[in-house]
Parts: structure tokens; sequence; C-alpha cells
């Protein structure tokens, strides 16, 4: 498997649309309501823009009011890493793709059961792939 972590910057730019790569890989931030899977209901499987890891199963995905794509757990307890942020003068939880370090978004402690936690992520972050 490549290590998607050793990619150049010209190498993520070249793969990744501009969108894309300003949150990927700047940890920036789409609009809310305006991202393409904000309010997608399509069964399927979530996976990451920048190395195509499955990070959430649509079984995960619920209404969260907040306008981003929000699961109530990832995947799997591997696909998707933790990172303390204390941008925006708060701490945040980012989270991350577990395989190539692109930003996601970030997870709170407000969401349903049986987890409790909300991954609320940046469309452009993710590509679905609809179940067959």
């Amino acid at each position: 498997m490549v290590d998607m972590t050793q990619k150049t910057d010209a190498e993520w730019r070249t793969k990744l649309t501009p969108e894309q790569y300003q949150v990927c890989r700047c940890g920036g931030t789409e609009p809310p309501f305006q991202g393409q899977y904000w309010d997608t209901k399509t069964p399927g499987t979530y996976h990451c823009a920048g190395c195509d890891s499955p990070l959430f199963s649509s079984d995960t995905k619920y209404d969260s009011g907040s306008g981003w794509p929000s699961f109530w757990a990832p995947i799997n307890t591997k696909a998707v890493k933790e990172n303390v942020d204390n941008t925006l003068g708060m701490t945040r939880t980012e989270i991350v793709c577990a395989h190539c370090d692109s930003h996601l978004g970030h997870v709170f402690p407000d969401g349903p059961h049986p987890t409790g936690l909300r991954y609320c992520t940046n469309s452009a972050s993710l590509n679905l792939k609809p179940n067959s």
C-alpha cells in the first residue's frame, strides 16, 4: 500500500479539486447547507477524497441540522484519527483520515444514541460509493 502522507503538495493539488485541497490538506471548512452530501440519503459508503479509504457508512448518517454530513460513528475504529484543535479560540476534536491525514471535520459530544457523538464532516473530504 502506498503511503499517502508522503505525497508532495504538488501531487495533492493535482489529485484534489481546489475545494478538496483547501478542506483536506489545509483544514478548511465548506459553508453549511452547501456541500454535496449534507442532505444525501443514498445508501452506501463514504470514502476519503484523498486516498479512497472507507470512512463512514450511510447507516450511521443522520440529519444533525448543522448543514454538514453527520455520522454517529466511523465505519470502524481504525478509519478516523482524532487530534486536538485549538484554533478559533476554542478547543475542539479534529477528525482526520487515519490513512492519509486528510482533514475531515470535527467530532462533538452532542450526537444521537448509541454513541452520543456527531462526526461533523465536510462533503469535500468525502466520496460516496452507493450500494449496488
